[in-house]
């Protein structure tokens, strides 16, 4: 192994989707998974998501590795109703049902002018911003729910309850780029406590817990975020399970704290609705519509300090833009643990990652 430590290198987008591709597809996914898995992963890297970005491509490679991931997945699409559906993912990788949820939300509503479809027994959705992305890309809004494993408190429980369930809206605009609303139900992210940890850096209050469900700042007790809002954030988490889980007949929080040990076995579910504005009106004055609002709320006064006023999904897409020219920023641990999976699968690494000694010798 190279005795150089790498340095954060950038990486032309176009050649993180193949690297992860390959990886992807030497993992065991056809090639046409494992480039839409790629795409769902560089789409958040670009976005500045990078939790959710390239360096979940070894995570991924465990799961198909493990078998709690399927990479021969027997996706079926079961319909009772012209505006719904249900795909049965078979354990499928989240990106892969999650993108054939949305083109099928776009199909259906482009029909029946609004239409939901829900997922059943996915894997780690990802980030739940691309598929509405995908949808607001066809000209529809996308809204989208997310249940999966409890890892987070809910208000008045000891321990651990409730998922960070995500909720996602995309608006599409003209002259704009599209709204996108992309939140958890969580004060904080898991992978923020990781950081702290790794960092010593004391954690918010408010934001994290210990085991038993006790607010703490301190990074080395902390176990769990607490909810958005307390109740608030806890309750939305509770009500996207029904609208996810159980509306699909797959309960996740009734199995997980049950006495029956397979109801912890990982798996998530989700929802995703898409809405046609020509169903309700003229498309065109929607769409000028938006952008007039979105116009008029980066034009009110700026407060003192602030460096402006931005929407949802501005400033990511501007990120986008930067990192779409510049490259990819790929951080040291990233490019090791890339760089470990692709000496062993055999797939060549990228040339900026052997520029930053990051290639193994």
């Amino acid at each position: 192994m190279s005795t150089t430590p790498p340095k954060k290198v950038l990486v032309p987008a176009e050649d993180l989707r193949a690297f992860s591709a390959a990886l992807l597809e030497k993992g065991g996914l056809s090639p046409e998974h494992a480039a839409t898995t790629a795409d769902v992963f560089v789409w958040a890297a670009l976005r500045g998501v990078d939790s959710h970005g390239i360096a979940r491509v070894p995570a991924y490679l465990d799961l198909l590795a493990k078998g709690v991931a399927n990479a021969a997945a027997d996706i079926k699409v079961e319909s009772t109703t012209p505006a719904a559906a249900v795909i049965d993912a078979d354990r499928a990788p989240g990106p892969v049902a999650l993108t054939a949820a949305a083109d099928e939300a776009v199909r259906r509503a482009r029909e029946t002018g609004i239409a939901s479809v829900g997922v059943r027994r996915t894997v780690h959705t990802g980030a739940i911003g691309y598929y509405v992305s995908r949808i607001a890309g066809q000209g529809l809004v996308g809204i989208g729910f997310v249940a999966g494993m409890p890892n987070m408190g809910y208000t008045g429980v000891k321990g651990a309850a409730v998922a960070t369930s995500p909720l996602a809206i995309a608006v599409p605009a003209r002259g704009h780029a599209p709204l996108l609303l992309d939140m958890a139900t969580a004060t904080i992210a898991l992978g923020k406590i990781r950081q702290a940890k790794a960092s010593g850096t004391p954690l918010p209050e408010g934001a994290a817990a210990t085991e038993d469900g006790t607010p703490t700042t301190d990074p080395e007790q902390a176990v769990m975020p607490l909810p958005l809002g307390g109740a608030k954030g806890s309750g939305m988490s509770l009500a996207f399970e029904l609208l996810t889980s159980v509306l699909v007949g797959a309960p996740i929080f009734a199995s997980f704290h049950s006495d029956d040990s397979s109801g912890r076995k990982h798996r998530q579910n989700a929802l995703l609705i898409a809405v046609d504005p020509a169903a309700f009106g003229d498309p065109d004055t929607f769409s000028a519509d938006v952008d007039t609002t979105l116009s008029t709320l980066k034009g009110l006064p700026v407060a003192d300090g602030a460096d402006g006023v931005h929407y949802p999904g501005e400033r990511s897409a501007a990120v986008a833009a930067e990192r779409g020219e510049r490259g990819i920023p790929v951080a040291p641990k990233a490019q090791r643990e890339l760089a470990d999976h692709a000496i062993k699968l055999g797939i060549a690494l990228p040339d900026h990652f052997a520029d930053s000694g990051a290639s193994l010798t």
